[in-house]
């Protein structure tokens, strides 16, 4: 696990679904957005609770670092080398549980002196790590964990919901090539059963976009368009994850409504389609 996050950090910048039973019409309703609800004006610097009601009660927002060079050969895959997430809170802004770990490269074990420097990963820390196989497979606890103590349930099982006390859940990355590209081609190289749930997600830079009409350049750029400092170390992924929930948390508060912006399940992709619970770009 990464290093504690202070919840004051992010107020001053203002692989099992389970649920209950009993949840009534009208929640349910909101929640799918069946029933819109106007948006309240931007925020006017103050933190606090979000003021317009969201279609997912928490984000998980994962940013990867994979393999890389700068030699000119593209023929090389790349290999995820550091696993974060972050669960965002969409009424509060608070980070309630971080998922953190480094991951060993087979195809490729030796990380490259550019990919040490772009991303501060030294090659000590993925020799110490775990093969993606076992990092999915710690992810998958932690999301079990925080299902049981959040009754959180993911998209892919809209469905299923049957009571108030669920909180509906999606995952945020910054553009598509996290779980689109990275994850999802590693996964069929390697042989690997990826967690169905990963296969639906908000792309925030595609939303950034839509909700404030301009083009944003890069997270960093993003941030301080917005008037937020970026935290850390940019190309760590624990810090872009934790920058990108700040940035989420902004527009949230700006007004914005958090939507799946692309789904690998056609089935899946088709229903949320139908509850509204999808953006077109």
């Amino acid at each position: 696990m990464g290093r504690k996050w202070e919840y004051g950090d992010f107020r001053q910048l203002g692989c099992d679904e389970k649920g209950a039973s009993g949840m009534a019409t009208k929640r349910l309703a909101r929640q799918l957005g069946l029933i819109r609800r106007k948006s309240i004006a931007p925020a006017n610097g103050n933190l606090g609770r979000s003021k317009s009601k969201q279609l997912f009660d928490y984000l998980i927002v994962i940013d990867f670092e994979s393999t890389c060079w700068n030699d000119g050969k593209c023929h090389r895959s790349q290999e995820i080398i550091e696993f974060p997430a972050i669960l965002l809170n969409t009424s509060t802004g608070e980070i309630e549980s971080e998922f953190h770990a480094y991951v060993q490269p087979q195809e490729h074990p030796i990380l490259s002196e550019f990919c040490m420097e772009l991303t501060g990963i030294k090659q000590a820390q993925v020799d110490e790590g775990v093969p993606l196989k076992i990092c999915l497979s710690q992810f998958c606890k932690w999301i079990q964990k925080i299902q049981q103590q959040k009754k959180i349930i993911f998209a892919t099982r809209v469905s299923d919901i049957s009571t108030s006390e669920v909180k509906l859940c999606a995952f945020v990355t910054w553009s598509d090539w996290d779980l689109g590209v990275c994850l999802e081609y590693e996964c069929k190289r390697k042989q690997l059963l990826k967690p169905v749930f990963l296969n639906s997600w908000i792309d925030l830079r595609v939303t950034y976009k839509i909700f404030y009409r301009r083009k944003p350049k890069g997270l960093s750029g993003a941030l301080q368009d917005v008037g937020i400092e970026f935290l850390g170390r940019e190309h760590f992924g624990l810090d872009d994850s934790r920058n990108t929930a700040l940035l989420a948390w902004k527009m949230i508060r700006d007004g914005c409504l958090m939507k799946i912006t692309r789904s690998l399940n056609k089935e899946v992709w088709s229903s949320l389609t139908r509850r509204g619970s999808v953006c077109h770009s």
